[in-house]
């Protein structure tokens, strides 16, 4: 059972909403400065190394603030989906209360804390690389 007041639940929609129009701002301005670094990258072809690799830098900067605001975005859709669906503010794991204080840290977790830690721990890419 979920245990957020409508209050709550009315905060972090709020939220989401916020938050997504500032993703899609920053989508949007990177997405326009990357037709900038486009002709940088050109400049590039006849300039020296260094601008080259300056301009595959903006490029790559680019491409991965865009994925990451992509992603975001994506959770906070899904997380509304679970509104919509009487689903949010569970583990999708173990179908435990998320919490409120969680919810208020990061309006689109899916996990409660034990749950996440582990996560965490079992999915979690090795730190030892073998070298």
């Amino acid at each position: 059972m979920n245990t957020l007041t409508e209050k709550q639940l009315a905060v972090l929609k709020e939220w989401m909403a916020q938050r997504k129009s500032r993703l899609m701002d920053e989508i949007r301005e990177v997405l326009a400065r990357s037709g900038n670094a486009h002709h940088a990258e050109q400049v590039g072809e006849v300039g020296s190394m260094g601008d080259e690799a300056a301009a595959r830098l903006l490029r790559d900067i680019s491409e991965a603030e865009v994925l990451r605001d992509i992603g975001e975005m994506r959770d906070i859709t899904a997380a509304e989906q679970r509104i919509a669906g009487g689903r949010y503010g569970l583990c999708t794991d173990c179908a435990e209360p998320v919490g409120y204080e969680r919810l208020k840290a990061y309006p689109s977790a899916k996990r409660c804390m034990p749950c996440q830690q582990h996560r965490e721990k079992t999915r979690a890419p090795s730190q030892y690389t073998g070298r």
